[in-house]
């Protein structure tokens, strides 16, 4: 295992999502709230334009790879998030599950497996089939995989 990197606190990151991340680190990758007993991660992006380090709290869905599947879902808006734009024009990062922090790489999946994944998560969390019918895009969803 090795230590976390520093995060940027300079405002860039909302309350709520540093609240998120204080609560997953000293709780050993539990929080409480929205999130109580749900899987959760924090994602380390880098920004696609800015090249700063972002991180983002995420529901995730434990591949049967052995990897872990995220969801772009924004809550049903009709644009990705900006981590997915990160992931896509830098695939290779992080993810801290628990208190280990992992290397990974990302990469999206698309048609009917895609469609099998995001409606395994609709199952178990139904707020993602909300999600779903907010909006008209398709919700990406992205497999981290170990590197």
């Amino acid at each position: 295992m090795r230590l976390r990197p520093a995060v940027p606190q300079d405002g860039a990151m909302p309350d709520y999502n540093q609240q998120i991340i204080s609560e997953f680190r000293s709780n050993h990758g539990q929080v409480g709230g929205n999130f109580a007993g749900a899987p959760v991660l924090l994602l380390h992006s880098t920004g696609a334009k800015s090249g700063q380090p972002r991180l983002h709290p995420m529901m995730y869905l434990a591949a049967e790879s052995g990897g872990w599947y995220v969801f772009a879902s924004k809550a049903g808006a009709d644009t990705n998030p900006d981590w997915y734009h990160n992931l896509k024009a830098n695939p290779e990062t992080q993810i801290e599950v628990g208190d280990e922090l992992i290397d990974v790489r990302a990469s999206e999946v698309t048609g009917a497996e895609r469609d099998r994944i995001y409606a395994e998560q609709a199952r178990r969390y139904p707020g993602f089939a909300e999600y779903e019918r907010k909006t008209s895009r398709t919700i990406p969803v992205i497999e981290l995989t170990r590197r």
